[in-house]
């Protein structure tokens, strides 16, 4: 092999290698920005005043809403994620709703619209989550889609349509 060539074939390799650190450096990197990792690590009480770690339910795909008894789109995109829940379930889905609420409004609330999914209760806590999550201003609804290793798939401001929501879960569940 010529000298030339054999060199040309080394600095290829090198610079092989060397995209291919900086693309799984990349990701990594891009992760830590995500929010994610603040996400799970994140305590609230639940409604019966335990403190839960949305880390409880790593290893799953995890879907994490972020709501208000008084915010309208919030209130009617719950019950959507209720039925998601009951039909993805088997495959490895799981849903967190954190209220930016009072535990007495959210109680209220679920009294007329029972869900089957953990309510957690955010405050002021749950706002400052939401800006590193890749929510600035804070708005509601906003959800989270966690794949089962813990990365950040998916973010939305704003309420699911049903439509979008079984495409987003089908994209999670792969």
């Amino acid at each position: 092999m010529r000298p030339g060539r054999r060199e040309a074939l080394v600095l290829g390799g090198v610079a092989l290698g060397a995209a291919a650190a900086g693309g799984i450096f990349g990701v990594l990197a891009l992760q830590s920005r995500s929010g994610a990792p603040d996400l799970l690590t994140a305590e609230f009480a639940d409604l019966e005043g335990r403190t839960r770690r949305v880390a409880e339910w790593q290893g799953n795909a995890l879907l994490c809403n972020f709501w208000a008894t008084w915010c309208a789109p919030c209130r009617e995109e719950l019950p959507l994620f209720d039925d998601a829940l009951r039909s993805y379930s088997a495959r490895g889905l799981r849903i967190v709703a954190i209220a930016v609420d009072n535990a007495a409004n959210v109680q209220e609330f679920l009294l007329k619209v029972p869900l089957t999914y953990p309510i957690l209760l955010g405050g002021m806590d749950a706002i400052d989550l939401m800006r590193r999550l890749g929510n600035p201003g804070g708005g509601l609804p906003f959800s989270v889609l966690l794949n089962r290793h813990g990365g950040l798939q998916a973010r939305k401001l704003g309420a699911y349509s049903p439509e979008e929501l079984r495409k987003e879960l089908e994209a999670l569940l792969r």
